[in-house]
């Protein structure tokens, strides 16, 4: 069993699971931080996708490590904004059921989550 509460950065498993789409004004431009334009495409309209979360093997371009061991994301600080509400409260050891579902592709055990 592992010990509570588990990091994300000892996890990763959601950036390699789930489709991160997020709006246009969220990408960086001359004079504003956000995530880098050839990290992402159209998805639609004004909706971009982050590269590598539409593919067979989902993996988010900027997730780096080992999913489930050691992970990290090399734009962080500038990450779109579904990636910092998902598992907003992970590190206090609230989990979503979305992050069970995640773990489980990869084979992670199953984290408590409360209803």
């Amino acid at each position: 069993m592992a010990a509570y509460p588990v990091s994300c950065t000892s996890c990763g498993a959601c950036c390699a699971a789930f489709r991160v789409s997020f709006h246009r004004s969220e990408l960086a431009g001359p004079e504003r931080r956000g995530v880098p334009p050839a990290m992402a495409v159209v998805e639609i309209g004004n909706t971009m996708r982050m590269c590598g979360t539409d593919e067979h093997t989902l993996r988010c371009v900027a997730l780096q490590g080992t999913v489930g061991e050691s992970v990290s994301c090399s734009i962080y600080a500038d990450r779109p904004s579904p990636c910092r509400e998902f598992g907003a409260l992970a590190d206090v050891g609230i989990y979503e059921r979305a992050c069970n579902r995640a773990r489980a592709r990869h084979g992670l055990p199953p984290l408590p989550v409360d209803d």
